[in-house]
């Protein structure tokens, strides 16, 4: 068979439209029959939420599945350049599918993305997302809140009664200027994680006025990070690959960690151009870390980088003792929308 342009096309749209079409729909039936976000909040499912846990004979079968190639084959393929004559129908699909809100973008003609990448990326209308204003945290994304909650003895729960250690999500706290990571006498530390999905907006911000004194890369697997397998695999934001960025806020330590996912492998920082994620040697080391030549000041709502598609953000930060959040788990949350903010009751942690 010849390999003509025409051939290329018609490939080229075979993959983009017909075989997401199949993939969705394949999707959603699955989804009746699975963890809804709702009932992965419920007391019943958290009664019974180490019953839905893959065990570690599963969970390695799912690590030796190549999905970091699939997702640097997706980052390839999104970066195609598409004839304007394709571009109203693929990209149309894609919104109609995942509910893209395209009178929200600064672009708001599909004809002008010359790319599903361009797309995924796109930028918002000037003014569009007002920022929260005062001394609190606001949510960097546009997404679901998946859990939030207070750190215990470094511990932090992913679902009820499964947890993760700060230890193993962030790494060993070798990082200059923090002799703890922590204020154990006036602070708490917090964490929350807000889910991406692909329809959503992927560009993520400041959530607070902060410094960033470094980076470290954990080169990791790319599980999917969708709420209902996030509640079958423990310890999944450890597992798969993250970017942290760590440093200091007013009230004292402050972390935000973007974590890939399957076809999320590229995440990049517009500040930080020495990141490279999803390369072939990943397994060289745990993780890498890249020191600033200072600290990089962010004001609040601040543009900081972007996924390629939907994924997940964790923040990790210290706060005094009578803050609280202003959401609760499955709540949808707009970048700038207050997140955390202080009460007037004193709080034990």
């Amino acid at each position: 068979m010849n390999f003509t342009p025409i051939f290329a096309l018609q490939m080229l749209i075979h993959v983009l439209i017909k075989v997401p079409f199949k993939l969705t729909f394949k999707f959603k039936s699955h989804l009746k029959n699975n963890l809804t976000l709702r009932q992965f909040h419920s007391q019943e499912y958290h009664q019974t939420s180490q019953d839905y846990l893959l065990n570690e004979v599963q969970l390695t079968l799912l690590k030796y599945l190549p999905l970091r190639t699939i997702s640097r084959v997706w980052g390839l393929m999104t970066s195609l350049y598409l004839p304007i004559c394709l571009r109203s129908s693929v990209l149309g699909s894609y919104s109609r599918l995942f509910d893209c809100q395209l009178k929200e973008a600064e672009i708001d003609d599909y004809r002008l993305y010359p790319s599903l990448k361009q797309f995924f990326t796109r930028s918002l209308k000037p003014g569009l997302r007002p920022i929260a204003p005062g001394d609190n945290l606001v949510s960097p994304v546009d997404g679901t809140v998946l859990h939030f909650g207070r750190v215990t003895e470094g511990n932090i729960e992913q679902i009820k009664g499964v947890y993760f250690t700060v230890r193993s999500f962030l790494g060993p706290q070798s990082w200059p200027s923090f002799d703890s990571i922590y204020n154990k006498i006036y602070n708490c530390l917090y964490n929350c994680v807000i889910y991406l999905a692909p329809g959503d907006y992927h560009r993520f911000h400041s959530p607070a006025e902060w410094k960033v004194h470094f980076r470290r890369h954990f080169p990791g697997h790319l599980l999917s990070v969708h709420p209902s397998f996030v509640g079958r695999v423990k310890g999944l934001f450890t597992i798969n690959e993250r970017v942290a960025y760590l440093g200091h806020w007013n009230h004292g330590f402050m972390s935000m960690t973007a974590v890939g996912a399957t076809n999320v492998g590229s995440v990049s920082t517009y500040f930080d151009p020495n990141l490279k994620t999803n390369r072939f040697n990943w397994r060289r080391k745990p993780y890498n870390d890249h020191v600033f030549g200072g600290p990089i000041g962010f004001d609040k709502g601040d543009a900081f980088g972007e996924f390629n598609l939907g994924s997940t953000i964790v923040l990790l930060f210290e706060a005094p003792r009578n803050w609280r959040f202003t959401v609760q788990p499955g709540d949808k949350i707009k970048y700038g929308q207050l997140l955390f903010k202080q009460k007037s009751n004193q709080a034990k942690c």
